[in-house]
Parts: structure tokens; C-alpha cells; sequence
């Protein structure tokens, strides 16, 4: 059945980005040891530059294939030498760009910097673009094992230049060989012999131009606070502000926007009728809550303890940055699913919009905040954004399927349950072990057990972990 497939591939992609981001977390947990925040603040700023302008020139290739009806030789074809084009502009545009970049932010080391990263998005650039065989049969596993092979071999090679003395070198060295090797993988999983042709260029361009713009938009909105505040404060903290920042993230990119992937061409697959998107949409939501809910709210009640045991005392000031981040990404996976109901619709003008309110809020809200109170007003500003990004979306999944705001909100009432009786017990918790001088270790994992049980405990009593029964998959039963 179609929502099993849909799960199955799901699990691939979650397990595939999970294993990926867990190579990623314990490689960060080594460097943090070895490296200082200004190494990570250094890195930081000069991979904001990379991310933009690759994001900029991104071509939705494998977004156009997955909905052709039909995919020919020709059609794999304009898409390889698409994305060559794109790798050969990017190469040029980071050479061009290095110079000024390093001169406005007075920091000649970034000019070599950007120049190395930039090979990482000239790799996935040139990824087989067969692979998309793959999705298109939501099987997975391919990407799954791309995906993790490449980090494997990237953590080896930077673990072992960090301990040759390579500094924050390491780092780079970690990206790019990511990017290189699951590129090099795709060939052998999907045999493909590239013929330069735009014979389908057509199919290609009429997608492009909202989808593009949007994510330029999506770009600029993750990385404004990076610019901003790369030329406001110090690369120490900077440094600190990336990392915790990343951390927060871990739960949206990591298990809910791989399942969006897997799901968009579900959504696809359900266009002419409108009452099953409807449903399918509000599990998607409830789902993707019932998983950010206790982990972005976990994060921000253990930052104290979490921050000092495993990056280590040095980054003992991130773990306030961390308790505000976490919450401000708690709203993201929502976006998640309206995006990937907007462009399984033919929409992604409906993106754009959310994009460009987005990024008109952050170039209002975060440099204000930092004006009135420096980096904890800029993360007030992240805050307020989010918030108000929320109530964009719930408006967008209104006009989208029809459903009222008050209807969305109650679809998510067990998931905001839970997480506020769990957030109870682990405050009573933690006051209540505060006199008893646990070793950090010992009270984190105390706190965390606790958490998860109280959270899937509520989920339990209620009827809402999720089940296979007859052959479904469900999440309570809730539409």
C-alpha cells in the first residue's frame, strides 16, 4: 500500500540523514575537544559564504525528475549537463567572490577557505542524476547508503587530519570529502553514461523559477544571523553561536525533513483528491510534532548539562544559545510539511511568499534585537520570527486544504500535552537533584530517562504512539 511504501522509504531517509548527522555530532564531539570556538566561528563564516551562493544557483533536478511521468535517457541527460553548468558557474563565482568576502571581514584566512569549501557544492553538483530511479519507487536504501558511506570516509579522513596538526583545516577537509565521495558512489549504484544534451532543458526551466527564488530566500534566512553577527562580534563567538545553533537543528533536519521527501511525492500521488491530502496532511503534521515537540524542548531543559559533557567546559557559554535555539526551530517542522505540500501541488509560489515574509522579518527582527540586546537580542529575534512564521503557516494551510486555524491547532493538542507534562517533571526533577552534586554525566541521563518516559508515557495513556495495525501505519488514529 501506498502509505506503507511511503513509511518505508521514510525510515530510509531518516535512518540515512540520522546516521548521517550521527557521524556529523560525534566527529563535532572530537573537534570540540581539539579545536577552539573561533576555529568553528572561522569555518563558520567562510561556509556561510559557500551555502548562500550555492543555494543561489541551485537547479531542483532531482525535484523535476521525480514528478516527470516518464524519465528518458534525455531527461537524465539535461540534467547532468545542468548540473555541470551549475559546478563550472559556482567554481567561478566562489574565485571571484573570495577576495571581497575575506577584505570586508578583514580576515585574509577565508580568501584559501572558501576557495576549498566550494568543492564540496561543485561535487553534488555532479551527482547522478539516475539515482533519482530510486525515489521515484520510494526505495531509499541507495541514498541511505551514499549518504552514510560518504560520511564514514569523510569523518576517517578529517579525524585523521585533525590529529596530524591540520587545525581547523580538519573541518574543511570533513565537508568536502562528504560531498566527493557520495557523488563518485552514485555512479556505481546507478550505471549512467552522461551525454552532454538541454534537448529537456524546458522541463527544467518552467520549475525553476519560484522553486529557485524560494530557496535563495530559504538560504538567506538560515544564514542572515551569520552574516550579521560575523561582522559584529568576535570569531569566538561566533564559533559558539554556529555550533549552537546546528545542535538545535538536529532534530528538523535530521528525522523530519528527510520524511518530508519521502512523503511530498505521496502528496503528489493524492492531488485530485482533496479530502485524503487533507487528512494526510494534518497525521504529517501531528507526526512531525509528536517528534520535535520533546526533542527541541528536551534540548533547551538539559543545555546546561548537555553543553559541558559532551563539547567539553570550553563551550560552557554555548549552552545558553542553545536554550533559546532549540526553542525557536520547534515550529520548523510545520513549515516542513507545507512546503512539501505546496510543491507536491504545483505551488511553490506559496513558498516563495513564506520564504520572502521570512526573510523580510529576520532583516527587521535580528539586527534590532542585536541592537537592543546584542546576541540574546538577536536570539528574542529569532524567537519572535518564529512565532510569527508559525501563524504564516497555519494561514497557508488554510487556503492550501480548506482547514481551519483552530482545527490545525487541536490536531496538535496531545503533542503540546505531552510535551508540557514532561516539561514539568524535568524542571520538579532537576530542582530536586540540584542539592545532591550528581556528576553532570549522571544527572543528564538521569534527566533525560525521565523525560522520554514521562513524554511516551502521556502518548501511551492516550492512545497516540504509532502502529502498524492490519498492515497501516497510523498515529492514533487522528485526521
Amino acid at each position: 500500500m501506498l502509505m506503507m511504501r511511503v513509511v518505508r522509504g521514510a525510515g530510509w531517509l531518516v535512518l540515512s540523514r540520522f546516521g548521517g548527522r550521527l557521524i556529523d555530532v560525534l566527529t563535532l564531539l572530537i573537534f570540540a575537544r581539539m579545536l577552539t570556538p573561533a576555529d568553528f566561528g572561522l569555518i563558520g563564516l567562510a561556509a556561510t559564504l559557500v551555502l548562500v551562493f550555492e543555494m543561489i544557483f541551485e537547479v531542483p533536478l532531482s525535484q523535476v525528475l521525480t514528478r516527470l511521468k516518464h524519465v528518458e535517457k534525455a531527461d537524465l541527460d539535461t540534467a547532468f549537463t545542468l548540473g555541470l553548468l551549475r559546478s563550472a558557474l559556482l567554481a567561478s563565482v566562489f574565485l571571484a567572490a573570495a577576495w571581497p568576502f575575506a577584505d570586508f571581514y578583514q580576515d585574509d584566512r577565508l580568501l584559501s577557505l572558501v576557495a576549498a569549501l566550494a568543492v564540496g557544492p561543485i561535487a553534488r553538483g555532479l551527482y547522478n542524476p539516475a539515482m533519482v530511479s530510486f525515489s521515484r519507487e520510494l526505495n531509499f536504501r541507495p541514498i541511505f547508503f551514499t549518504e552514510v558511506a560518504g560520511k564514514i570516509c569523510a569523518s576517517a579522513l578529517a579525524l585523521a587530519a585533525v590529529y596530524a596538526g591540520a587545525g581547523y583545516w580538519a573541518i574543511v577537509v570533513n565537508s568536502v570529502a562528504a560531498a566527493v565521495v557520495a557523488a563518485t558512489l552514485s555512479y556505481g549504484l546507478a550505471p549512467y553514461r552522461p551525454t552532454l544534451s538541454l534537448s529537456r532543458a524546458s522541463r527544467f526551466l518552467v520549475f525553476m523559477s519560484w522553486f529557485s527564488a524560494a530557496q535563495v530566500l530559504a538560504d538567506l534566512n538560515w544564514q542572515f544571523d551569520r552574516f550579521l553577527l560575523g561582522r559584529l562580534v568576535g570569531k569566538d563567538t561566533l564559533g559558539r553561536y554556529v555550533v549552537a545553533s546546528d545542535l538545535a537543528f538536529l532534530p528538523t533536519q535530521s528525522l523530519i525533513g528527510p520524511a518530508m521527501s519521502a512523503i511530498m511525492p505521496a502528496f503528489a500521488k493524492m492531488q485530485a483528491d482533496r479530502e485524503r491530502r487533507r487528512g494526510a496532511f494534518l497525521k504529517v503534521a501531528n507526526y512531525s510534532m509528536l517528534i520535535a515537540a520533546p526533542a527541541s524542548i528536551g534540548m533547551a531543559l538539559t543545555a546546561d548539562l548537555f553543553v559541558p559533557v559532551l563539547l567539553g567546559p570550553q563551550w560552557q557559554d554555548t549552552a545558553g544559545y542553545l536554550q533559546l535555539l532549540s526553542l525557536t526551530v520547534l515550529p520548523v517542522p510545520y513549515y516542513q510539511a507545507i512546503h512539501a505540500l505546496a510543491i507536491a501541488s504545483d505551488r511553490p509560489s506559496l513558498v516563495f511568499r513564506l520564504n520572502l515574509l521570512d526573510l523580510a522579518l529576520r532583516v527587521i527582527a535580528l539586527p534590532a534585537g542585536f541592537y537592543f540586546g546584542s546576541i540574546t537580542g538577536v536570539l528574542a529575534g529569532r524567537g519572535a520570527v518564529a512565532v510569527l512564521m508559525f501563524g504564516a503557516c497555519l494561514i497557508t494551510a488554510r487556503h492550501l486544504l480548506d482547514l481551519g486555524i483552530f482545527q490545525q491547532l487541536a490536531n496538535l493538542g496531545v503533542a503540546v500535552m505531552a510535551a508540557s507534562i514532561m516539561t514539568v517533571a524535568v524542571l520538579a526533577l532537576r530542582l530536586g537533584i540540584d542539592g545532591l552534586g550528581l556528576p553532570d554525566p549522571a544527572a543528564l541521563g538521569l534527566v533525560v530517562t525521565v523525560g522520554a518516559l514521562t513524554y511516551f508515557g502521556v502518548l501511551h495513556a492516550v492512545g497516540m504512539l504509532p502502529t502498524f495495525a492490519g498492515g497501516r501505519f497510523d498515529v492514533g488514529g487522528r485526521t
